[in-house]
């Protein structure tokens, strides 16, 4: 059977990710697949809305499919263009676009939810951005988002990594519908409904907010002007808050390199368009596979499973500026060509230091 269902149910087209023993991780296929059908509905009538979720009980989509970077090297360039092209296509998609999301979320199951205006999820949520801890960073536009969320809300989540449920994640503004128990009356409602939105709010529940008291320190240590000067705000406040001390400790296990062009990556993000940040992403992901956290990471987190990961530079204090600003140049796979974008320039200095 395929790994990726395409079906019409009602006046919905339906997608569903089937590859529940691998937590549905995306594949290039996959993503190709998805692309070619949501360009055919596009174009249907009869299709009103398109609705995404994933197979099994325990995963909406973990991400992509890392393992096969691993194999690939710098040959999986095409992965990356395949599924950020498709993760275009979602942000311009010309009608309703749902994602019901269960269980794990993340990295490109984050691509394929959050670009899209209608992201319902129950209470089974698990939500991360988790790409510094192999090297990596947040990628398939998912940062669109991130720096756009309040209190710096989306830089925290993309520097640590950190996990999320329901709660947290509809106060980041991740999650637009929070809903409780099974999803099948939620795709019901989606399938056959002749107003989506009105019916989707009548199954929304009440979901508990960040505490005051964390957005505040959040926002103090994430809007620092450089990352270093992150750090040095969490130190300081890790002592008398929780929150600051886990952050710290998730940093100190991080990519510094990853890190550092996260930093840079989200800040300029606020000034880009989709298309823009995916443009970007392009870039940095170009020079990333050519690069050693990456591959360092995927070793010790998947392959020989030591989670102790030599990453190099090995503290942020040694990551030149320059290099963060390489991962900003069109690299020699060229654009994606998604058109016209605002530019990457961004905010111009690199914050990396």
């Amino acid at each position: 059977m395929s790994d990726i269902l395409f079906e019409t149910v009602g006046r919905t087209g339906l997608v569903t990710l089937n590859r529940p023993k691998a937590l549905n991780a995306l594949t290039e296929p996959m993503m190709a697949a998805l692309g070619e059908a949501l360009d055919e509905w596009a174009r249907d009538d009869r299709v009103e809305r398109v609705a995404v979720r994933g197979d099994g009980p325990k995963a909406f989509c973990a991400g992509g499919d890392i393992r096969s970077v691993y194999e690939r090297r710098a040959g999986s360039i095409d992965f990356f263009a395949t599924e950020y092209r498709t993760n275009h296509r979602i942000a311009t998609f010309p009608k309703p676009y749902v994602a019901l999301i269960h269980g794990v979320c993340m990295g490109g199951g984050v691509g394929l939810s959050a670009h899209g205006p209608i992201r319902v999820a129950n209470e089974t949520l698990t939500f991360a951005m988790p790409e510094t801890a192999i090297g990596l960073f947040p990628d398939v536009g998912a940062t669109h988002l991130l720096s756009r969320m309040e209190d710096e809300a989306g830089m925290w989540l993309g520097l640590t990594g950190h996990r999320i449920k329901l709660a947290e994640a509809v106060a980041a503004g991740y999650v637009t519908h929070p809903v409780e128990g099974s999803l099948d009356a939620v795709l019901d409602r989606v399938a056959h409904a002749r107003t989506l939105e009105p019916a989707l709010d009548e199954m929304t529940v009440e979901t508990d907010p960040m505490p005051a008291e964390t957005r505040k320190v959040m926002a103090k240590a994430f809007g620092a002007p450089t990352l270093a000067a992150v750090m040095e705000r969490l130190a300081d406040m890790s002592a008398d808050d929780e929150f600051a001390k886990v952050a710290f400790d998730e940093m100190a296990l991080r990519s510094p390199t990853s890190m550092a062009v996260t930093f840079e990556q989200i800040r300029r993000a606020a000034d880009l368009d989709p298309a823009g940040v995916l443009e970007m992403d392009f870039a940095i992901v170009s020079r990333i596979l050519d690069g050693h956290d990456l591959y360092e990471g995927i070793r010790a987190v998947l392959i020989d499973k030591d989670n102790a990961p030599k990453w190099d530079p090995a503290e942020i204090d040694k990551v030149e500026k320059s290099a963060v600003a390489a991962h900003f140049v069109t690299g020699p796979h060229g654009r994606l060509g998604l058109g016209e974008t605002k530019s990457a320039g961004g905010r111009g200095a690199v914050h990396a230091s």
